[in-house]
């Protein structure tokens, strides 16, 4: 019985409903605003409850550990991933996926309302939240007007680790549709490295031929990774 209640107990005790109003997160960001809390103090709102052994707050404390504390590492998670953790289910898993997909669908849209491409870097800004967390490679093209204003961009093939096919009259099809001046070729390297292989600058080259007999002219090529970028035109190999 005395075994019980010592269990009861520690129970609440890593139930947030037990902690002071101002610790519980839910309380802080209505009293504090949402900029008051921590990382795992919002996942801690997502996923509502932790395990016995931890309160939420704590159980998403670990979670951001293993994901070397950052949101964007976490958001490659998936939901068997997090499930591994003692006391995500299934549905919190999601909660969580979810999240942090619509923080970078939000991402996304703040890029686009720059519309206009002026360096390399606006580049990186519209493409990173598309390409900077993928564990797969994927070629994108953006379809400029002659002010350099984004009139679109498309997914134009999708691979595996080590690389993806291009069709490149597709590409120059999709641009004349439009009436695209110019583009800018955009993929990832999900290994991380910056280092344009051989393909890359074979496809480049084809792409700047292609365009030129149709006087549309490739502005740009860059290989996204998560935290950086390699630029084509920066580094002289477009000329």
């Amino acid at each position: 019985m005395f075994l019980s209640l010592e269990m009861e107990e520690k129970k609440k005790a890593f139930s947030i409903k037990h902690w002071a109003e101002g610790d519980r997160p839910r309380e802080k960001l209505l009293h504090k605003g949402k900029t008051a809390l921590s990382d795992a103090e919002l996942i801690a709102i997502l996923i509502g409850s932790g395990n016995r052994e931890e309160s939420a707050v704590e159980l998403s404390k670990r979670i951001l550990l293993t994901a070397e504390n950052s949101l964007n590492e976490l958001g490659k998670f998936s939901v068997k991933q997090l499930m591994k953790f003692k006391g995500i289910g299934e549905a919190k898993a999601i909660s969580i996926v979810a999240a942090l997909e619509l923080g970078r669908r939000r991402r996304g849209e703040e890029a686009l309302q720059r519309k206009q491409i002026t360096s390399s870097d606006s580049v990186f800004e519209v493409m990173q939240p598309i390409l900077g967390d993928l564990n797969h490679e994927e070629f994108w093209i953006i379809y400029l007007n002659n002010s350099n204003k984004i009139l679109q961009k498309i997914q134009l093939s999708k691979g595996g680790i080590t690389g993806t096919l291009v069709d490149i009259r597709l590409a120059f099809k999709n641009a004349l549709e439009i009436g695209a001046t110019s583009i800018i070729l955009a993929h990832n390297h999900p290994s991380g490295t910056l280092v344009p292989s051989t393909a890359d600058k074979q496809l480049t080259q084809k792409l700047k031929i292609a365009g030129e007999s149709l006087d549309i002219k490739v502005l740009d090529h860059l290989i996204v990774t998560q935290k950086s970028y390699f630029s084509f035109a920066n580094e002289g190999l477009l000329s």
